[in-house]
């Protein structure tokens, strides 16, 4: 049955908090979902506000600068906060921002986080024993970080009153599926049409494209040991095995890879690898050595060595140059 307020009631409010370098990309879908929707009624079903810290003006991963409308104060038990996160999510997770975030939430209302502001609800201590989402390139450090919190790969996650998104369109998801549970399919399918959004992904859907799509690729046995290789970098599978899963020999297997990939499986491997340790020295605090063991290297001097060789710079060196923490 379709939940569709009356002229009467008051407009359900949104409170976005705007942090330092938001992605703009996920606040502008979400807030296009509610324009859509009171476009869609003739009335004012959803009213939002900006808010952020400094209560003045924040900008986005763009540079883009956005007026808030108010600074973070008292919200409404029945408003819906919704947190944006973007680049450089741990400079701006202020301890200002947590002690606000972990006020209000004790009033109970729904929190969602966009883009990279799961973090900043795990670190507030509101994912604790929940299921939530954030952008694949940020699911290791943050599974290193929160071990509380049951990770989903989805590109979105409702779990009771908190709510999380991958980043990027994900937001249009999430919002088409509050709409749908607030007025009903058709006034969420109808804001979809607008939006040119013909694809409506459930919290069942995963973020990534797969394996054959990404590599270009669509043989189904290296799809298959590409899948088994990313799934376990902390312990590597050693190639003989790899090919004894897909049912062929080391050499057929070495063929599949240089066929289609141009590079030994090893090397494919390695690859994954240090793409997970560069991640995870980029967007966490953990030592070097952790993050050597991590990513499947027995020492801190084998890691190091061939950290090097591929990106030209030493672990020590990318964790003391880092610009940025947790961006996409």
């Amino acid at each position: 049955m379709t939940n569709i307020s009356t002229g009467d009631q008051k407009p359900k409010r949104f409170v976005f908090v705007l942090l330092n370098d938001f992605t703009l990309l996920s606040f502008a879908s979400a807030v296009d979902c509610l324009r859509l929707a009171n476009r869609r009624l003739g009335r004012k079903h959803y009213s939002w506000v900006l808010a952020g810290e400094n209560g003045d003006s924040v900008s986005c991963s763009t540079e883009t600068e956005f007026k808030l409308d108010e600074e973070l104060g008292e919200t409404r038990r029945d408003d819906t906060i919704v947190l944006c996160g973007g680049i450089n999510i741990q400079a701006a997770t202020t301890k200002r921002l947590l002690n606000w975030l972990r006020r209000e939430a004790r009033k109970g209302p729904s929190i969602a986080g966009l883009c990279t502001a799961s973090f900043t609800m795990a670190k507030a201590g509101l994912l604790d024993g929940k299921r939530a989402t954030i952008h694949w390139e940020n699911q290791d450090s943050f599974s290193e970080e929160f071990e509380d919190v049951e990770l989903s790969k989805s590109v979105f996650t409702i779990d009771g009153n908190r709510m999380t998104t991958a980043g990027g369109t994900s937001s249009i998801d999430l919002f088409l599926q509050i709409i749908a549970k607030d007025l009903g399919d058709e006034i969420a399918n109808w804001v979809a049409d607008q939006q040119i959004y013909s694809s409506i992904r459930t919290d069942q859907d995963t973020q990534r494209l797969s394996v054959p799509t990404r590599i270009g690729v669509r043989h189904p046995k290296l799809s298959m040991v590409i899948q088994m290789m990313e799934t376990n970098i902390e312990e590597p599978i050693s190639p003989s095995l790899l090919a004894k899963e897909v049912g062929m020999s080391t050499r057929q297997l070495e063929r599949l890879f240089r066929r289609y990939l141009n590079r030994s499986p090893k090397r494919y491997y390695m690859e994954l690898r240090l793409q997970k340790a560069r991640n995870l020295l980029m967007q966490t605090d953990m030592s070097v050595i952790n993050v050597a063991l991590a990513c499947g290297f027995a020492s801190p001097s084998h890691f190091s060595k061939c950290y090097r060789a591929h990106y030209e710079t030493t672990p020590y060196r990318e964790r003391g140059t880092q610009s940025a923490r947790l961006s996409i």
